[in-house]
């Protein structure tokens, strides 16, 4: 049993405990809070207090580098929620403080969710070529960045990126938030960041995110990804099999306890034709997509932690995704290109 203590006591603290409640090999040992609170897991002052595997850094970006550092300083391993710092130069600071120490991970689980999951297994398995341009419309800053990075085959690699950004705003209804239904039915001005990422080599990547485009349902979510024999698009893959022979193949979730189908509710697999993509490693528990991949991250943190498998998600790589996210905001901001070069983890 692999166990760890969470910093914080947010939304996104408790979904750690609670998915660790349901995972044999990995134990949540409680709760780190700067104020007593009624928790359903122990409750502790500081880190000195308690002696986990790993450290869980679930706070807000402003107080994420001084948690991972006391985490680091004792010797812990650290999964830290993203973004690992809110700026450049907290992120220049906290690499040259810790990222010596190959004890820090960052939460970033977007490639680990189900539907991503899957795609980046047909990428990875060739069936479109060599991956050359992926775009993003789904989700903001540092998450989308990952997905372009992972889809690219990019993470690991820290080459200067150049990205050209700008904004529009346009009225759209929200009808809904993270809180649930608004019941508001007029439409309110919402921002549009649009961005080209040049990472060189013939790589590149498109940005597009609306304000609250993860819950708001009449923005559709957008994935392509673009390859030498072919490209990805959301669920469908069109490809060149043999000479002058053009298929497009459906990805397909196996979902169960629909109709007469009587087992719980749940996700089974993800296929392209009769290549298992993805194949749900938690059956039974009847967890969401977001469940599932942070479940998935804390037990690669946990066997990461042991030394029986790699790193999750290193901090080199998080810290890279967040520089690039700000440098989409910059160049929206001044209207001009801005190129990420040389960071103190290339």
């Amino acid at each position: 049993m692999t166990s760890f203590v969470v910093v914080g006591a947010g939304w996104r603290a408790e979904m750690y405990w609670r998915l660790a409640a349901s995972l044999p090999d990995v134990e949540c040992l409680g709760a780190v809070v700067r104020t007593p609170r009624e928790l359903p897991v122990p409750a502790f002052a500081s880190l000195d207090e308690v002696r986990p595997d790993f450290v869980v850094a679930a706070v807000p970006w402003e107080a994420s580098p001084a948690t991972i550092l006391a985490a680091v300083e004792g010797g812990l391993p650290v999964l830290a929620e993203t973004p690992p710092a809110p700026t450049a130069d907290g992120l220049a600071a906290l690499w040259r403080a810790a990222g010596g120490s190959g004890l820090v991970q960052v939460a970033e689980q977007y490639l680990m969710v189900p539907a991503h999951a899957a795609r980046l297994a047909a990428v990875r398995s060739g069936v479109i070529g060599e991956a050359s341009q992926v775009q993003v419309s789904s989700t903001h800053q540092y998450h989308a960045v990952s997905l372009i990075r992972g889809y690219l085959g990019s993470l690991g690699s820290f080459g200067p990126v150049t990205v050209r950004a700008s904004r529009t705003t346009a009225p759209l209804v929200d009808p809904l938030t993270r809180d649930g239904w608004t019941g508001d039915p007029q439409p309110r001005p919402a921002t549009t960041t649009i961005a080209t990422l040049d990472f060189g080599d013939g790589r590149s990547g498109l940005y597009d995110f609306t304000d609250n485009q993860w819950h708001n349902q009449l923005r559709f979510r957008r994935i392509l990804v673009r390859g030498s024999h072919g490209e990805l698009r959301d669920d469908e893959v069109v490809r060149l099999v043999a000479p002058r022979t053009i298929v497009r193949t459906p990805l397909v979730r196996r979902q169960t306890g629909y109709d007469l189908d009587l087992d719980d509710f749940d996700t089974d697999t993800i296929t392209l034709g009769d290549q298992v993509l993805f194949r749900n490693p938690f059956p039974g528990q009847r967890w969401n997509d977001e469940e599932i991949a942070i479940a998935t991250l804390l037990r690669r943190t946990a066997a990461w932690v042991r030394g029986e498998g790699p790193a999750p998600y290193p901090l080199a790589d998080g810290a890279h995704d967040h520089l690039i996210a700000l440098a989409i905001e910059e160049s929206a901001d001044t209207d001009r290109a801005v190129t990420v070069a040389g960071p103190p983890w290339l």
